[in-house]
């Protein structure tokens, strides 16, 4: 059972893959009704089989949600609408939410929270000047981007499991991308001629993670690794900060040696917390 779900799987993307290549190779011999017509075609055909077929309902719809974001790739750059790329990413998020909640399996789940991740970034980086950038002022669209992952993480957990049937491996995907997103922001925060506040956030957020996943009920050792990493790599990158904002005083050579013992030392005790609420989640059971 599980060989022929992954069979599946692999066939339906490398066939929506396929297809968004096929029509790119052949670009000069559609017309532009044809292109709209292959791909919508496909998106239709597709969800039909999934509603038909139950055993192929997981692939199909994961083929049909790569061939709506195939057809609005393909509309925006037809048309040049204007709107910022977040937004049709937004669209192709709330035309597949439908078909997540109908298969209800992490194959559609997983990718669509991919999906919404990507809207959530380019949203950010549509309402931060559209630069990739962390100044200051930047913190509330930061906050915002990353407390609308922190709920996408929520409603893929097995909290929302009985409306979703959302799985581990969705939830864990869109945790590890929340915490990636976080990271590198709080990163992108310490460089600069000052730490702009998204540094202090991240590290709150984290934090906060950490003792939620911590909690029996949502025990999660995956993701509670994910953002016990995550901490780590803000804090040693104050520390750093901290360290090399000395107007060039101290030693280099001391100074790295420093950093990489404070690094060595949050990696071990971050090890031994998380392995110790395992031990402790595991005697409960």
């Amino acid at each position: 059972m599980l060989a022929w779900k992954a069979v599946s799987v692999l066939a339906a993307a490398l066939f929506g893959l396929g297809l968004v290549m096929w029509v790119a190779a052949n670009w000069d011999d559609f017309g532009r009704m044809g292109r709209f017509g292959l791909l919508q075609g496909t998106v239709l055909v597709m969800c039909v089989g999934a509603a038909a077929s139950e055993r192929a309902r997981a692939p199909l719809a994961l083929l049909a949600l790569l061939a709506t974001g195939g057809l609005f790739a393909y509309y925006g750059q037809t048309y040049q609408t204007g709107a910022d790329p977040w937004q049709l990413f937004a669209v192709w998020v709330l035309l597949a939410l439908p078909m997540c909640l109908g298969a209800r399996s992490d194959i559609l789940w997983a990718p669509w929270a991919l999906v919404v991740t990507v809207a959530v970034s380019l949203w950010v980086f549509a309402h931060t000047g559209h630069q990739w950038r962390a100044e200051p002022g930047d913190w509330t669209a930061y906050l915002a981007g990353w407390l609308a992952s922190a709920l996408l993480v929520v409603a893929l957990s097995p909290l929302a499991q009985r409306w979703t049937g959302a799985g581990v491996w969705s939830m864990r995907t869109a945790g590890t991308l929340a915490v990636i997103m976080v990271t590198f922001s709080g990163i992108f925060a310490l460089i600069g001629s000052g730490v702009a506040p998204q540094y202090w956030i991240g590290l709150l957020l984290f934090g906060l993670a950490a003792y939620a996943l911590m909690q029996p009920r949502l025990f999660e050792i995956f993701l509670l690794s994910a953002v016990a990493l995550g901490l780590d790599t803000l804090l040693v990158g104050g520390i750093a900060r901290a360290m090399f904002d000395r107007d060039g005083r101290g030693d280099a050579i001391g100074q790295l040696f420093i950093i990489g013992i404070a690094a060595a030392a949050l990696l071990a005790l971050s090890v031994s917390l998380v392995m110790r609420a395992a031990r402790r989640h595991d005697g409960g059971q």
